[in-house]
This record gives C-alpha cells, sequence and structure tokens, in this order.
C-alpha cells in the first residue's frame, strides 16, 4: 500500500496520535545556565492533531521584553534569542516563536533542539514542508537525534500524508534510541496503525531494555 493510500485513512492517525502528543511538551530543549527560559512546570498532554495547534497561552511581558533588550544588545548571541523561542514555543505561540528559532540557527546552526522546535513550530503553523526541511537540516549534521527522528515521522504522517516516510522516521528512532520514550512512541505508532490498517508492524526492529 503506497504512502498516500496509508495516509487518507484517518483512522490510522487517530490511532496513533494518541501516543504522539507527549513529544512537544515533555521533550522541551535543554536549557543553559540563565540564558534559556525554563521549561513549564506542567506540560500539555493534548495529543498531536494534522496541524492544529494546542491553545495558546500568554507569556510574561516582562520577560519578553527583558530578552528582546538583551538579544538587541548583541547581535551575535544565540542564547537571548533560544530564550524567546521557547517562550513562546511553551506558550504555544508558534508562529512568534518561528523568527526566533531562525534566529538562533542562523547563528548557530548545529543547535538540534533548536532546529527541532522549529520544525514543530512550522507544523503548527500550517507550514509541514518547511517543518520537514527544518527536521532534515538537523538530521544532516545529527542523524540520531531522537526528538527530530520521531517528530520528523510526526509531520510526515499527519501533515503530508506519507506514512511510508512516517515509518522510515520511526524505525530508525528505535533503531538509535533503544530503550528512551522516544523509541517507545515510535514502536507504539507503528504498531496502532498496523493494528489499524495490518501489515505495518515494529517487528523488523529491536528495541533495547
Amino acid at each position: 500500500m503506497s504512502g498516500r493510500e496509508w495516509g487518507v485513512l484517518g483512522v490510522a492517525a487517530a490511532a496513533s496520535v494518541a501516543v504522539m502528543g507527549w513529544i512537544i511538551w515533555s521533550e522541551q530543549p535543554p536549557a543553559p545556565p540563565a540564558a534559556r527560559e525554563p521549561a513549564a512546570e506542567e506540560r500539555s498532554s493534548t495529543a498531536l492533531g494534522a496541524g492544529s495547534a494546542p491553545e495558546a497561552t500568554e507569556v510574561d511581558p516582562a520577560r519578553v521584553a527583558t530578552l528582546e533588550e538583551t538579544a538587541a544588545a548583541d547581535a551575535d548571541d544565540p542564547l537571548p534569542r533560544a530564550a524567546l523561542g521557547d517562550l513562546y514555543f511553551n506558550a504555544r505561540q508558534f508562529s512568534a516563536a518561528i523568527p526566533w528559532y531562525e534566529e538562533v540557527l542562523a547563528l548557530d546552526p548545529a543547535d538540534a533542539d533548536a532546529g527541532a522546535s522549529l520544525g514543530v513550530s512550522y507544523f503548527y503553523d500550517g507550514q509541514a514542508e518547511r517543518a520537514v526541511e527544518a527536521f532534515e537540516r538537523v538530521l544532516a549534521a545529527n542523524p540520531e537525534h531522537p526528538r527530530t527522528l520521531l517528530s520528523l515521522g510526526i509531520v510526515k504522517a499527519f501533515g503530508l500524508q506519507d506514512l511510508d516516510g512516517a515509518r522510515e522516521a520511526w524505525e530508525q528512532v528505535i533503531a538509535v534510541a533503544p530503550g528512551t520514550p522516544e523509541s517507545g512512541a515510535a514502536r507504539d505508532a507503528i504498531e496502532r496503525m498496523g493494528a489499524a490498517h495490518g501489515g505495518l508492524d515494529a517487528s523488523g526492529a529491536a528495541d533495547g531494555p
């Protein structure tokens, strides 16, 4: 069965999406000391849908102003820009997060966490193809980045209706990050899609303890 034939069947997506939502909120980028915005204490458990963003929340305007001043004071410092991106990302204000992550990557193309968050932000902003491009740039430099691989599979499945491509990305997660939450989520997605349509399973990809 082709990737498009898999993708048009919404049951597969619905069966898989319930196990995927945690990746956006439970796998926040790590925070360099005194630079990144701390991750929210309570993460949303809203399932990742086909480009439909979770409800946005407010950000602290004083914190935004402080970070913007810090960024303006040093055009070559990616850290306050990353903090602003994370601040808006955690508030589900993805369109506001995008330009800050883009600035981070212009200054530090090797920042895999910013690249992964940029891809997720593009996806929720209705730009699935740009999301995939962002993930592929991360993976070109860091081909075993589990969060990026898992998110790539999500966007291919639910944004581009490419279930074959999604399966490939999820199988890579299982191969390179055995025993991790990302690996478990990828395996669950593959197995749930297999249960919905048959013939898609993770039996060929060994997971670790």
